[in-house]
């Protein structure tokens, strides 16, 4: 195994993790400010970058894209928000329903072709894996970095306000923001705009990076986010205790996730493993709390008798 080879692909690896990282902030704010499990990501996650990619390709400005992605984004959390709170169906169930519709709907988009490519030489790109070794401005790293900075930024300024704490209040006590007064129905259907208008951005970037968006590039979406939450758990739970550093510490779980996976691939694994070893990376970590838990209550449980 040529270590060379680890070192010139670990850039690539974090200039995705970054991408990922802004995909996972959005599963965040729904798992746990919400406190929802959203499945709606998987279909989000291709909506984003196929209505970009579709609009530049037809002549359209890049940011006026990358605005209507994130929108069609929040479109989609609409959905997935009034399936759960108008119609009375488990938020799991609903995230379900709308990743399904929007299988088709990405198709549609996408002039129901399977993907669609888009050259960095001929159209204005974001970032593109073409500059990913370079040290200059063009780099993804250094543009994802700043995109995620002003993100978190947002964020954070957003759940400080009144709104954002009616937000975060509902996730922690839907029943006590009730009886507070707060619409919890409206309030669960923003957060779902919220999340997968910021899961839609990423997936734009990530069409861009690669230079071209496919129907099935969000399958197993939720998986990575979950996995770059539970990491950042357990690795940064008792670091990070400001919310936004929490956010910085779920992008850092991403790419964290994504060298992980490199190191593996570069051992050797068959690639048609990925889906796996993602699999058994958030179950152990996932496991770890349960594992921490257990082993301190066995530890007391034995001070205590030899006190006695």
């Amino acid at each position: 195994m040529n270590l060379l080879s680890l070192f010139n692909a670990l850039p690539g690896a974090v200039a995705q993790g970054l991408i990922w990282g802004i995909m996972s902030i959005g599963v965040y704010i729904t798992y746990k400010v919400l406190d929802l499990a959203d499945l709606t990501v998987d279909g989000s996650m291709a909506t984003g970058g196929a209505v970009c990619v579709m609009m530049m390709l037809g002549g359209c400005n890049v940011w006026l894209s990358l605005l209507c992605a994130v929108i069609a984004g929040m479109l989609a959390g609409l959905i997935t928000g009034l399936f759960h709170t108008g119609m009375g169906i488990p938020a799991i169930l609903a995230g379900i329903l709308t990743q399904l519709s929007l299988y088709s709907l990405n198709l549609a988009v996408m002039d129901f072709k399977a993907n669609q490519g888009i050259n960095v030489t001929k159209y204005q790109l974001i970032v593109s894996q073409r500059n990913v070794r370079t040290l200059s401005i063009d780099n993804p790293i250094f543009i994802t970095l700043f995109i995620l900075a002003v993100l978190i930024g947002v964020l954070y300024w957003f759940f400080g306000t009144e709104l954002g704490s009616v937000l975060r209040s509902t996730g922690a006590n839907e029943a006590m923001s009730r009886a507070q007064g707060i619409n919890t129905k409206r309030v669960k259907i923003l957060g779902l705009m919220i999340s997968n208008g910021i899961v839609a951005l990423a997936s734009a970037l990530l069409a861009h990076y690669q230079g071209f968006v496919d129907v099935n590039m969000g399958r197993g979406a939720i998986v990575i986010g979950l996995a770059a939450v539970i990491i950042s758990e357990v690795l940064f739970s008792r670091i990070f205790r400001n919310f936004a550093l929490k956010l910085i510490g779920v992008a850092v779980g991403a790419v964290l996730y994504f060298i992980v996976i490199q190191i593996v691939l570069w051992l050797g694994l068959n690639t048609n493993l990925l889906k796996l070893l993602s699999a058994l990376i958030v179950a152990v970590f996932l496991a770890v709390p349960y594992w921490r838990t257990n082993l301190a209550a066995k530890h007391h449980r034995k001070g205590g008798r030899e006190h006695a």
